[in-house]
């Protein structure tokens, strides 16, 4: 590399500048100025540019211990068509039992990289080396727009650091030119054609080109159709670069919501259906106290608030901000796991929490927070759809979507193969489905019924109440069939149903089919009569 076309500026981190860093702001850099960079002419410039580019190098080295963030600001001249980055960092081998090195990227521009990302320009995390930003277009994950003069920063993330330091190496070019026309966004409409009031089936975790995923947005949507979804949430990790990218691919049989994996050091949250292009902030850790403002963010866009994989065994996906601020909670993501079966857990301790701590005066549970099933598919053989959460919604629209789910009038399916009902009925004509409630005296007796079809032969259903595991029962049929149960409220503040395949260690439970979220049953004061 010729330093006089492409200068190199070193910069030094040590552990004493670290400890002046805040944790609010992370650690900026020194500023990496163009004013005395070579030009040089392009062989193939891109649209908006004359050919003209500046590029300079900066090296370095990150300890233990860095920030969360690191910002390497960047001053911008007037005329610049293009900013492009390519950055490379050293991974060395570590002790066993250490962390090596992982550093994410991402880019603000000259609005500032104060949370709520008002100067957000976009994010690739570890999934690419090198993105560039112009007026009329961009490398998925960031936001096409002009590249104005100012001060610009790039922020790397040190995700791990091993003991002996993170070197890194950024290079920033910028192409000069008259900048493109940006295109007006087109997102996809908030109402599909659907069939009324029914079951609609939907994938609200799935991953494209714009974050780590292998799909691009027209292969996803295609997988989401052969899956027999209506409906997914785009979920790039802490971008809404996907929210334009769906257009052509939306139709009366597939509503499209946007949202994002909001994605931080203490676990990942989705935020499913919001507004298109609003971006939630993903820089801040549970000591922070700043989860609840951001939750608020989410919902003010029309959205839920959905922890996602929340025992994940995946540096920084363990979910520590608890579940005050949750609409739902994903309890079931791709292919069952261990770590699904302690959400499972988890949530159903949550249940009997809400029975056992009633509020209003007494009638019925407390807030409860339905459990979801989502694929979090980033590339083959991830299965968009496996599992998928099946609502009840007044019409295929995302208010009705969200409503439904919000409410947990829904159950989760590994495929659209499954189908089942399941409700609870007193014998006087009180019925009450998935996610209502049925009140009856506390020692009226109530029947509890699931109907299953489509299930492999080897599932078997449990029936579970507050009180565990009341009932274990083959399908009357291979994969189908009715199960019937009878019960008080007295006996079972809430019921809900598993069906799972056969465990593939003796003694450990099954893979889950089905799973529904609960039908809750109030006791009257006195006795049936």
């Amino acid at each position: 590399m010729n330093p006089a076309v492409n200068p190199v500026v070193n910069t030094a981190v040590n552990r004493r500048g670290l400890l002046a860093a805040t944790a609010a702001t992370g650690l900026t850099l020194a500023t990496v100025n163009f004013a005395h960079a070579e030009d040089r002419s392009e062989g193939r410039p891109g649209p908006g540019a004359d050919g003209t580019h500046r590029t300079r190098t900066v090296r370095g080295t990150l300890p233990a211990g860095s920030p969360d963030y690191v910002y390497l600001p960047v001053e911008v001249p007037s005329g610049v068509a293009e900013f492009a980055v390519s950055y490379t960092y050293g991974r060395p081998p570590v002790p066993p039992g250490a962390q090596g090195n992982a550093l994410d990227i991402g880019l603000f521009d000259e609005r500032g990289t104060a949370l709520g990302g008002r100067g957000f320009r976009g994010w690739s995390g570890g999934a690419r080396t090198s993105f560039f930003v112009r007026s009329d277009d961009a490398t998925p994950g960031y936001l096409p727009g002009p590249v104005r003069p100012g001060t610009w920063h790039i922020a790397l993330a040190p995700y791990t650091v091993a003991p002996e330091g993170l070197p890194y190496e950024v290079t920033v070019t910028l192409r000069f030119g008259e900048p493109a026309r940006t295109p007006a966004p087109v997102h996809p409409p908030e109402r599909a054609k659907g069939r009324g009031r029914a079951w609609y089936r939907g994938d609200c975790h799935v991953h494209s080109v714009h974050s780590d995923g292998r799909r691009t947005p027209a292969e996803v949507a295609a997988a989401a159709r052969a899956a027999g979804l209506d409906f997914i949430n785009s979920s790039e990790h802490n971008t809404t670069s996907a929210h334009a990218a769906w257009e052509g691919l939306w139709g009366d049989d597939l509503l499209i919501l946007t949202g994002e994996e909001i994605t931080t050091r203490n676990g990942h949250v989705l935020a499913v259906g919001t507004d298109p292009g609003v971006f939630v902030d993903w820089r801040y850790r549970a000591r922070d106290h700043r989860f609840g403002r951001y939750a608020h963010q989410v919902r003010r866009a029309g959205g839920l608030v959905v922890p996602a994989h929340p025992h994940a065994t995946c540096i920084g996906c363990t979910w520590k901000f608890g579940f005050a601020d949750a609409d739902a909670v994903e309890v079931w993501n791709g292919p069952w796991t261990p770590d699904d079966e302690v959400a499972l857990a988890e949530w159903d301790n949550a249940l009997v929490a809400a029975v056992r701590n009633p509020g209003d005066g007494g009638d019925g549970p407390t807030r409860w927070l339905p459990a979801m099933g989502n694929s979090d598919a980033h590339r083959e053989p991830d299965r968009v759809g496996h599992p998928q959460t099946v609502v009840l919604a007044e019409s295929l629209s995302r208010r009705a979507v969200l409503a439904g789910i919000r409410a947990g009038r829904s159950y989760l399916a590994e495929s659209a193969a499954l189908t089942l009902s399941f409700a609870a009925t007193d014998g006087r004509g009180g019925h009450a489905g998935i996610g209502e409630r049925l009140r009856a005296a506390a020692d009226a007796p109530v029947t509890v019924r699931l109907e299953v079809s489509g299930a492999a032969a080897d599932c078997t259903v449990r029936l579970v109440t507050d009180q565990g595991v009341l009932l274990t029962s083959p399908l009357p049929a291979a994969g189908a069939g009715v199960v019937e149960w009878r019960t008080t409220p007295a006996h079972a503040a809430y019921v809900r149903a598993e069906v799972r395949h056969a465990p593939a260690v003796p003694g450990l439970p099954g893979a889950f089919a089905a799973l529904t979220n609960p039908v809750f049953l109030d006791a009257k004061t006195g006795t049936a009569g």
